[in-house]
């Protein structure tokens, strides 16, 4: 079993990068680049190699799905899990890849730096999590809001107070602070559901394509039963049929409809055997 560090040292070496943590693999742009570098056919112009937000993500770890169904590579990934760049999920992952790469790479110069055109690759040190949309375009607005605001002139500094008259103190717990609080409040709770929105995009998307699979193996049974040449009453005729009776069958069939299906299949090969036991011939002399 490699150690993270020898696994960051293999993915620097492979791709060319400067990767420091297994946790920032958890963007999925690293993942893509090994499996092309084994098939050579991901569509890296779509990756998003220096991806910082959630949806960037998402759309890398699609990339990679598409990639690896496209390959018929049965290996199930849980995009949620490695999106949020914890160590344990993205270890194991990476610990698998490695073995992947190791059994099925074809062992020639793989240019990482020329397939991805150049595009730099790598987090930064302070980034383990990805900024949802929300909050990244609330610090831009804050930035802009900073810069435009305007030096104060002298005669704005200092203002006079006509005598008797007192200056009203913020306190806390007033609406100006409420406000502040409540903003605070709703933003997490858009982040929130932005989060939500995403993992159930990459759920459905999952699920979907496992659908597919099973459907198709499914389909590849029902094909291979109909064209096999069974012989009339054999054993695997029965077989056949009981296999096609599972096939067919629906969620709401009672299983009064499997007995009686059984029951057709029992008396078939009752009636196979019966006909050989009349047709067998017995001398009287014989018996005793």
């Amino acid at each position: 079993m490699s150690s993270r560090n020898d696994l960051i040292s293999w993915v620097n070496d492979l791709l060319r990068t400067n990767y420091t943590k297994v946790e920032q693999l958890g963007s999925g742009a690293a993942y893509c680049q090994i499996i092309d570098s084994v098939y050579g056919d991901v569509r890296l112009e779509r990756v998003k190699f220096n991806a910082n937000q959630e949806y960037e993500f998402a759309e890398n770890f699609k990339i990679l799905q598409n990639a690896m169904t496209k390959h018929k590579v049965d290996k199930p990934i849980d995009p949620p899990r490695l999106m949020k760049c914890r160590f344990q999920d993205n270890f194991e992952f990476l610990q698998w890849l490695k073995r992947f790469w190791d059994s099925y790479s074809p062992g020639i110069g793989y240019d990482a730096v020329a397939r991805r055109n150049g595009k730099p690759v790598g987090a930064p040190e302070s980034h383990h999590r990805p900024m949802s949309s929300a909050s990244s375009a609330r610090s831009a607005s804050s930035a802009g809001a900073y810069r435009a605001r305007p030096a104060p002139s002298a005669s704005s500094r200092v203002v006079a107070r006509p005598p008797g008259v007192r200056t009203a103190a913020v306190r806390p717990g007033s609406r100006t602070t409420a406000g502040a609080s409540g903003g605070a409040g709703a933003q997490q709770q858009v982040q929130e559901l932005q989060r939500q929105v995403v993992e159930s995009k990459v759920l459905i998307d999952t699920a979907e394509k496992e659908r597919d699979f099973y459907f198709a193996k499914l389909r590849e049974i029902e094909v291979f039963i109909q064209q096999a040449e069974l012989e009339p009453g054999s054993e695997g005729e029965a077989v056949a049929k009981q296999i096609q009776a599972i096939l067919y069958s629906t969620d709401d069939a009672s299983a009064d409809d499997n007995d009686l299906a059984l029951a057709d299949i029992q008396d078939e090969s009752y009636e196979h055997v019966s006909g050989h036991m009349d047709r067998l011939h017995v001398d009287e002399e014989e018996t005793f």
